[in-house]
């Protein structure tokens, strides 16, 4: 696998079945802005290994592709390449799975219209899927979570922000362009924040972490009280979405109302989603989600008030089952999808390879 020798960090790896390794069919790789994670999967979606290193997207796109290819690498290596069909990749969007080029995502400067596929199947001599990182852990939740039983599935994941994914009987909804089910960017608050989007109102300008974290800053700064003072040390850049969530627990009206707040218009979104999507079930995921009780019970109660009973009744609003993996979990789902084409278009490339020795 051709690799750049810039960069001497290397990935940090995990292997959970040592004695498979060698049987592994399936790379998933989760590009996101803060990390760069892959995995060697078996055919039946075991994960055999796993590495990751921090993707330093601020360091410009060759570095960040240096990255990727670092952390394919590493549990590229343990497989027989034999034994290897495909290797799939979520990656923030826009992007198109079709072309296999990624636009320009906020987290990722420098990044223009990026064709990672090719980039990528050059450099692995394997075939190579592309997807929105949300449209992925939609299809990981249908195929390994809590929407394995059903047919039409929303997913959201809030985390530093917010995104989306559809299944429509049994496939990713994609739109004309690949791009479909940009949940965080529909309009919640007409006249709300402004969101990196550009457009006002955003739901993920409205439940997203480092928004929920900003009002939580701007509250204290304003001279609120509340134990978020002390517990961050003194200091409010210290306050995190996880701090805010064990103060509302503990009581701190503040906080409560921050995550209550962040609550109505995840469920206004909700409402929305149910209206226009029609799921038997509705997944969240991401690092807000784990907010818990005092989140989804609110949420839950906004969806009741707000959504028509034929749209909402019998619709489970769910944490996902599978945490912080669920994007993976869809990258490996995805190659299972194309199982046969990809070990078709590995042939195609292994003989391309070779007329160019």
């Amino acid at each position: 696998m051709a690799l750049d020798k810039e960069n001497q960090v290397q990935p940090e790896l995990e292997i959970l079945d040592e004695t498979q390794l060698l049987n592994g069919t399936i790379i998933g790789v989760d590009l996101g802005g803060t990390r760069v994670r892959a995995v060697l999967s078996s055919g039946t979606g075991q994960i055999l290994a796993r590495a990751e290193m921090f993707t330093e997207a601020d360091q410009g796109l060759e570095h960040v592709l240096h990255n990727i290819r670092l952390t394919i690498k590493a549990v590229m290596d343990l497989a027989e390449f034999s034994n290897l069909v495909g290797l799939a990749i979520g990656a923030p969007g826009p992007l198109n799975p079709y072309t296999g080029v990624v636009y320009s995502p906020p987290n990722l400067p420098g990044w223009s219209n990026v064709p990672l596929v090719d980039i990528l199947e050059k450099a692995t001599r394997l075939p190579v899927y592309l997807g929105n990182d949300a449209n992925l852990a939609a299809l990981g939740e249908y195929t390994f979570g809590a929407g394995k039983d059903y047919r039409y599935l929303v997913y959201i994941t809030v985390s530093t922000g917010v995104g989306g994914g559809v299944i429509e009987d049994g496939r990713i909804l994609m739109g004309a362009k690949g791009a479909a089910a940009e949940l965080g960017h529909m309009s919640v608050e007409y006249d709300g924040p402004r969101c990196n989007c550009g457009n006002l109102g955003c739901l993920e300008a409205l439940t997203a972490g480092p928004y929920l974290r900003k009002r939580a800053i701007e509250l204290l700064e304003s001279g609120q009280k509340s134990k978020l003072t002390d517990m961050a040390g003194g200091n409010l850049q210290n306050i995190t979405p996880e701090l805010i969530s064990e103060a509302a627990y503990e009581g701190d009206e503040t906080a409560k109302n921050l995550v209550l707040d962040t609550a109505f218009y995840l469920g206004v979104g909700v409402t929305n989603i149910l209206h226009l999507f029609n799921p038997e079930i509705v997944v969240i995921g991401g690092g807000v989600s784990k907010i818990g009780p005092m989140l989804f019970d609110r949420m839950r109660e906004v969806v009741t008030e707000r959504a028509m009973p034929a749209f909402r009744q019998n619709v489970p609003i769910v944490q996902t089952s599978l945490g912080g993996d669920i994007g993976l979990y869809g990258t490996i789902a995805l190659v299972l999808q194309n199982y046969e084409k990809a070990k078709e278009r590995k042939q195609l490339l292994t003989e391309l390879a070779a007329e160019e020795v």
